[in-house]
């Protein structure tokens, strides 16, 4: 074993306490703790990555293409109305095991039924465990549009929905879908209502990499699966080691303590393409960074206001700034490169002047107080929250707008913001499945505006929420996607957001990491990765 990787792995053992971990462990420098390591609880990129070692879901998506491909199902079929899905399970599919649980059968239909009824049904019994109010699948309006899942035999599944849904089976492929053992949950329920928590707490999956342990703000630590389905993976153990700043992360990569490091700062991205120990990833976002404007607080609740942030703020001041060569200036809320985007809306102008007479107009001419939100991490659609708001703020400052900065632990960030008690916030979105329903519906529909909801705006526009919806149901992409063209005029012309920058992704990894690839979802994925010695 080389010395930086013994290093890396006397650290990954003593960021958890443990003895010294096995010859091969990786460790991954992430941007930040996922509070949760189920992913059916999950809402942020971290969150999800840190649960993906672990679990498998039914259909998968493709690196790369963004095709559904095969997962826990092997293959399944829809009825020619669009609403029955029916699902044939993959054979021999082994859950992991760990001190208090041996599972005594494979995986089989018992276990798609519990994990999806956990988040749909209110009455099942795993539904109110841990506190989770399951805010994916309820954004995705996946409560009303399932109408049935039955256990056809071990083997198949069959889901019938309320409406054709052209994003349905792409969502299944999603994080929040992945699949439990309900063998585990029966075990744990037998030992009483308290031992429960352990199934969030303490997962059992069926993916390449099995929970070893979670030390909040330390790390997550993961060992190789014997049993893996798909072949047991190259490395004995990997370690998810917490490191919300990308200068401490830089440091620990050159020092050999991780192996592959979260989002580097954009000034840094020269200095690791220059280091012969160093390999510089990068790839083009399918992400937004954004200033959303609370529709339901004042002064943001009239549109004219909203627009008059649009025209006030620099935003290739905030990029060129903030992002540099990374970023390229926003105008609608989905990436160029996802389909659908529509390139012929018009942003509106830099025009302080024009932004200060809609201002008077709205009645605001002496000006108004808010709170400018912020967040605390750095993030590839936003590397410096605290930055872009100070920009921000300078730049409402000659309109009256007079902010006040604020902003919270990012568990408590979102929650907050989630609930719409930010009347000004940044914030920013990776795509999950490739869909412009993802952002489009997701971040801005009428479902998501629910306290608690993605749609941290809280705008709820019913000709735009038709138009998403429409598109959900329609079959032919030609035609989703003039909807969707239509819905981003809507947007811009009401303005719950201001756009900021789409922004190029980097990851860095040590010379001697093999098979790691960057993936256009913001997924991070070890199957297959592997260390020289």
């Amino acid at each position: 074993m080389s010395a930086t990787i013994r290093l890396a792995a006397l650290a990954a053992a003593l960021l958890l306490g443990g003895p010294p971990a096995a010859a091969k462990t990786l460790v991954y420098c992430s941007e930040g703790d996922p509070k949760y390591v189920n992913p059916q609880f999950a809402t942020t990129t971290t969150t999800m990555n840190a649960g993906r070692p672990i679990f498998d879901n039914l259909v998968g998506l493709e690196t790369g293409s963004l095709r559904v491909v095969p997962a826990l199902a092997e293959s399944w079929t829809v009825s020619e109305d669009g609403r029955v899905y029916t699902f044939r399970l993959r054979e021999g599919v082994h859950f992991h095991t760990n001190a208090r649980f041996t599972p005594t059968r494979t995986m089989n239909a018992d276990d798609i039924l519990f994990s999806l009824e956990r988040q749909w049904r209110s009455d099942h019994p795993y539904h109110a465990v841990s506190g989770g109010a399951f805010d994916y699948f309820k954004d995705l309006g996946l409560p009303e549009l399932i109408e049935a899942i039955d256990r056809v035999d071990d083997r198949t599944v069959l889901i019938r929905i309320r409406r054709p849904d052209a994003t349905f089976l792409p969502s299944l492929g999603m994080p929040f879908n992945a699949v439990l053992s309900a063998e585990y949950g029966d075990l744990l329920a037998r030992e009483g209502e308290s031992a429960k928590v352990l199934i969030d707490q303490e997962p059992i999956g069926t993916g390449p990499f099995a929970f070893v342990g979670y030390q909040p703000d330390v790390a997550v630590r993961y060992r190789a699966f014997d049993g893996y389905w798909a072949g047991r993976q190259p490395i004995d153990s990997l370690v998810f080691s917490v490191t919300p700043n990308p200068a401490v992360r830089l440091t620990k990569l050159k020092a050999g303590e991780c192996h592959v490091a979260a989002y580097p700062n954009p000034p840094d991205v020269a200095r690791i393409g220059a280091d012969p120990e160093l390999r510089l990833l990068s790839q083009e976002g399918l992400n937004i960074g954004y200033l959303a404007l609370n529709a339901k607080r004042p002064p943001f609740d009239d549109v004219r206001v909203r627009r008059a942030v649009n025209m006030a703020i620099d935003k290739l001041a905030v990029v060129e700034a903030v992002y540099g060569k990374a970023g390229v200036v926003a105008k609608n809320p989905i990436p160029p490169l996802l389909w659908s985007y529509n390139d012929a809306v018009a942003d509106y102008p830099y025009d302080p002047a024009a932004a200060a007479r809609l201002m008077t107009e709205a009645g605001h001419g002496s000006g108004v107080e808010t709170e400018l939100w912020y967040m605390p991490v750095s993030r590839p659609y936003n590397p410096n929250g605290r930055r872009v708001a100070e920009m921000i703020a300078a730049d409402l400052a000659p309109l009256g707008i007079r902010v006040k900065l604020v902003t919270a632990e990012w568990d408590a960030y979102r929650a907050k913001l989630q609930a719409g008690e930010a009347p000004m916030a940044l914030f920013g979105w990776t795509g999950d499945n490739g869909d412009p329903d993802n952002f489009l519906d997701v971040l801005l529909g009428c479902t998501a505006a629910r306290p608690g909801g993605n749609n941290i705006a809280k705008w709820c526009d019913p000709a735009y929420d038709r138009l998403v919806t429409a598109a959900k149901v329609t079959a032919v992409q030609a035609d989703r996607e003039r909807l969707y063209r239509e819905a981003q005029v809507i947007a811009k012309r009401e303005a719950p957001w201001v756009p900021l920058a789409h922004s190029l992704v980097y990851m860095a990894t040590r010379r001697e990491v093999t098979g790691f690839r960057m993936d256009l979802l913001g997924r991070v994925a070890f199957d297959g990765v592997d260390l020289r010695n």
